[in-house]
């Protein structure tokens, strides 16, 4: 796989790995954890969370200009590794739920996340640019996309373990509590704690005590120490991730040395003149083509990022849960629906290279600006499958006042792993090859800031994630997708729109 690419590629996918894989250790379980541990229950958790996923893009605009000022992209990396862990140590130590003192903890949780978002925009789009510039030599520049996706795939292998082992600590904790783990328990809890709690739901949630091992017939007690031992759970899961910090930063200072040095490299460039300064026409129109990709690819991530708010919600709120008995532990809860989709791209990914490759070979290539629409085409697919399979569901509304929905009324996972699996292709299609093409068209001195922008566009989309929970909350699930089908085809025509002026660009 890595035969004829760059010495440096395999340990900057290694490393990059083992930060994916904390991240979305987190990011499989971090809108129901807020949820669950502040009691909210319309969009509160869910704006936190899309703040909290925009500030890791545009913060990595931040960690760019760092980068590209101080030309010291590898200290930047590693300073970024550092400050994410120390965000992983702090929202990993438990505090008591229900919550007591509501702004201190919802503060210093914030903070933890704060942290974890500016060490990510120090290190993410830094690494990338990194990536880059190894394919900057000639003997591999005819490799460039190929690389990027291989360095994609990578980050999926780590994402793909992230959420079973975050449910699997978190069940077993609760087991070995001597409780069952049942998803709709929390916000019952919750809503019981809080008083707002309905007649019906209030007997749901009397039974599901007893099933689920209580030991007293008061509510009250049960209820506070089912949401403690569920939430420590949580707090356990977060600590994985610290763990997988301290791998990544030990591989990224083992491989250091093969990285390229952007300092270096622009001090011989000086020397041997050996490189031609763009003129400024075609700067500006290197720029302009980013920045109408990083417009239209907005719409692309307000949709597909539902992975971790909607989608979730919709595993939690309507489908019937997947339930594997590991002995010590059972893998079950929303959240492992997650690990369908970089499984998928740790799947799907070699036979993409090969497609495109047979492609190449026989004449028949098309444009990364072509591929790109391509797959936002395909994301509409993939919410196109979700609103068929949702219709004839009950809102949320009904839902919550039924205190849930029984087995019988949900739908079968394959309705979200076929929904992840063409999601995955789409994503194929657009996320390694954007970040390939920013690589190949950026100028050489804006290389860290553009990669910066890149991730800027997606963090505008991931700001407006929110918005999917508030219609996800307040029209028929069915049309909730149907909002992000629109989105997606959106995107499709004003790209192809451009298309001829990209490949101009990119050639």
């Amino acid at each position: 796989m890595f035969k004829n690419h760059p010495k440096g590629l395999l340990g900057a996918a290694l490393a990059n790995m083992g930060e994916r894989f904390g991240f979305y250790v987190m990011m499989a379980i971090l809108l129901l954890f807020l949820n669950n541990k502040f009691g909210f229950s319309g969009s509160e958790g869910a704006i936190i969370y899309s703040i909290f996923y925009a500030l890791i893009y545009v913060l990595a605009l931040v960690g760019g200009l760092i980068a590209d000022r101080t030309k010291n992209y590898k200290g930047t990396i590693m300073i970024g590794l550092i400050l994410m862990t120390i965000g992983y140590v702090l929202i990993a130590i438990p505090t008591e739920t229900p919550v007591q003192n509501f702004p201190l903890i919802l503060g210093y949780t914030c903070f933890g996340l704060f942290a974890i978002a500016f060490g990510n925009g120090l290190f993410k789009g830094n690494l990338q640019a990194v990536v880059g510039q190894l394919y900057d030599n000639p003997q591999y520049a005819d490799k460039r996309e190929t690389g990027f996706q291989i360095f994609y795939m990578f980050i999926n292998v780590g994402a793909m373990f992230a959420p079973i082992m975050a449910v699997g600590l978190r069940n077993w904790w609760v087991q070995h509590n001597g409780f069952k783990f049942n998803a709709d328990l929390p916000a019952l809890c919750n809503q019981f704690l809080n008083g707002t709690i309905t007649t019906d739901a209030q007997a749901r949630l009397s039974e599901l005590a007893v099933q689920v091992g209580s030991a007293t017939s008061d509510l009250t007690v049960f209820a506070k120490q089912y949401l403690n031992v569920f939430m420590e759970g949580y707090h356990y899961s977060f600590g994985i991730a610290i763990f997988a910090m301290l791998i990544s930063l030990t591989i990224f200072l083992i491989n250091r040395a093969k990285l390229p040095d952007p300092a270096a490299k622009s001090l011989d460039v000086k020397q041997n003149a050996q490189e031609v300064e763009m003129d400024a026409k075609e700067i500006r129109q290197r720029m302009y083509a980013l920045f109408a990709v990083f417009g239209v690819v907005i719409f692309f991530w307000f949709s597909f990022h539902q992975n971790g708010q909607t989608l979730t919600l919709f595993a939690n709120d309507y489908t019937r849960m997947i339930n594997i008995n590991l002995g010590f532990t059972t893998l079950q809860g929303a959240e492992v629906f997650q690990a369908f989709n970089p499984i998928f791209v740790v799947t799907l990914t070699p036979i993409i290279i090969g497609l495109f490759g047979w492609m190449r070979n026989k004449g028949w290539e098309v444009s990364t600006p072509k591929k790109i629409a391509i797959g936002m085409g395909i994301a509409a697919l993939a919410f196109g499958i979700m609103t068929i399979g949702s219709i004839g569901l009950p809102d949320a509304a009904t839902r919550k006042a039924m205190g849930g929905l029984d087995e019988a009324m949900r739908v079968s996972p394959l309705l979200l792993i076929v929904t992840y699996l063409v999601l995955t292709v789409a994503e194929l299609f657009i996320s390694p090859l954007g970040i390939a093409f920013v690589s190949k068209v950026a100028p050489p001195k804006y290389q860290g800031v553009m990669q910066g922008g890149w991730l800027s566009a997606t963090a505008l989309g991931n700001q407006l994630l929110f918005i999917g929970v508030i219609f996800y909350n307040s029209i028929p699930v069915w049309a909730t997708w149907m909002i992000f089908v629109v989105a997606c085809l959106i995107s499709m025509t004003i790209m192809l729109s451009m298309l001829k002026w990209l490949e101009k660009v990119a050639k």
